[in-house]
């Protein structure tokens, strides 16, 4: 008999059991950065993109290598470089002889972006041309080469990293590129006992292997359970006003929104909400999506999304700071946190 289909509580407490798991498996390789692993879990199993922002030497290629073991993905890691070319990413046309009839044709030959876990590392080294490869492939999860389309395997995600410190001969992502990736991820330093831990493990005996948690089959599947997870409608007004907030020409504004915001965040922004605080959600074991979830979301998914003006980046103000700002501004409806 065939098995049958788990049905959608079975698929909520198989990932927050999952969640646990992936959770410990990593703590054997990467130290600490629990948030960071969290927000990861929650763009993969959103099917959207990340980009971790953090200084060398933070584990961000080790977390993503370690993952997609854990997750039993196949993955590749490609160094961003101002030389690469568009092909080097999605693949080319090859022109070669059929050694017994002599005769010629053309062969395409498959870039690396045809893999579930996708690396891109120092994502902002390559020239926009490229950029604009890898984030077609991204949106459209394949490849045209000629006349021909080539499906990218699923699930399949992008991981891009990038060095927020130093900026010369790099190509920043423009903000409407940088609108493609579902979740900015920010990767800061250890604490000081985290550290320590760090340095006894790189300088002692290598780990153990890790174990597989979830299949790819199984990614997907969890990839429908996350759209099918309710969210009130108070949730999605909170996220609404949340985005329609950060755009300085809305009546709903802030004074200092107004004053500090160059571009705010557009729709795709309230749809990362609630898609990230659905997953969110469901990793904490929960079956709905509530405005605390959105909140804790907010900050990965609109770092990127709102831009500051001039004046307020001469200040030194951040788009972080401008959206932790305004949170404490705009608060959800009294009853919905839980």
């Amino acid at each position: 008999m065939p098995e049958a289909t788990p049905t959608d509580q079975e698929l909520a407490a198989r990932l927050a059991s999952a969640f646990g798991d992936i959770r410990e498996q990593l703590g054997q390789i990467v130290v600490g950065q629990d948030e960071v692993v969290e927000q990861v879990l929650i763009a993969i199993f959103c099917g959207g993109h990340a980009l971790l922002v953090g200084v060398p030497g933070l584990a961000k290629t080790l977390l993503v290598s370690t993952l997609a073991e854990v997750l039993d993905l196949g993955s590749k890691r490609v160094q961003f470089t101002p030389d690469l070319m568009p092909g080097d990413i999605t693949g080319t046309e090859v022109l070669e002889e059929d050694p017994e009839t002599g005769r010629r044709r053309f062969r395409f030959v498959h870039g690396p972006v045809f893999t579930n876990l996708l690396l891109a590392d120092e994502v902002n080294r390559t020239p926009p041309k490229t950029q604009a490869a890898l984030l077609e492939a991204m949106q459209e999860h394949r490849v045209t080469s000629g006349e021909t389309t080539h499906a990218l395997p699923e699930p399949f995600f992008v991981l891009a990293t990038q060095n927020p410190i130093e900026q010369e001969g790099t190509f920043p992502l423009p903000e409407a590129q940088l609108d493609r990736f579902l979740l900015q991820i920010e990767v800061g330093y250890p604490d000081h006992a985290q550290e320590m831990e760090i340095i006894r493990r790189v300088t002692g005996e290598a780990p153990a292997p890790v174990k597989s948690v979830l299949s790819g089959a199984e990614v997907l599947a969890l990839q429908g359970l996350v759209r099918r997870v309710p969210a009130a409608e108070p949730v999605v007004r909170y996220a609404a006003d949340l985005v329609r907030a950060t755009r300085p020409d809305d009546s709903s504004a802030p004074a200092f929104v107004k004053s500090e915001v160059a571009w705010g965040a557009g729709p795709r922004a309230g749809i990362s909400l609630v898609m990230a605080a659905k997953a969110r959600a469901v990793l904490h074991g929960r079956t709905h999506a509530t405005t605390a979830d959105v909140r804790a979301i907010a900050l990965p998914v609109l770092r990127h999304r709102v831009l500051p003006t001039f004046g307020a980046e001469a200040a030194g103000v951040s788009a972080g700071a401008l959206i932790e700002r305004l949170l404490e501004t705009i608060q959800p409806p009294a009853g919905t946190e839980l």
